[in-house]
């Protein structure tokens, strides 16, 4: 019997957003070298150049807070790419989102979901379905 793997959705870890149509939502640019994305992927924005990248702890050009999630998988391995991303107002799962590699202690991981629901208006990470 063959094996099927099935990718992420944002239903995995969007549950709510804003009753305004498209409110919630941003395009944005996946910056090159960013690698294969899946939905749900936590993306801070770096400041010199207004693109975006996995939040990772150990930046200092402002991709190190969190700006937004990626709403469907992308592939920036070799190019910028256009995305959407889910940049407020809305309601997440914390066991659905993905952050970057060097986000990998709980305190980390607080730190950039406390940094979602600092957004105006916030990104409010719940626990749970």
């Amino acid at each position: 019997m063959p094996t099927i793997n099935e990718g992420r959705y944002a239903s995995d870890w969007l549950k709510a957003e804003s009753h305004t149509s498209g409110y919630s939502r941003e395009e944005v640019i996946v910056v090159s070298g960013a690698g294969k994305l899946v939905s749900g992927t936590v993306l801070g924005k770096i400041t010199a150049s207004g693109k975006y990248t996995p939040v990772t702890v150990a930046a200092a050009d402002g991709s190190q807070n969190a700006a937004g999630i990626l709403l469907d998988a992308v592939d920036a391995s070799t190019a910028d790419v256009s995305a959407v991303i889910i940049a407020r107002d809305a309601i997440v799962v914390q066991q659905g989102l993905v952050y970057g590699a060097d986000v990998n202690t709980a305190p980390e991981r607080l730190a950039v979901q406390n940094a979602l629901r600092a957004l105006n208006p916030p990104i409010l990470v719940r626990e749970g379905a």
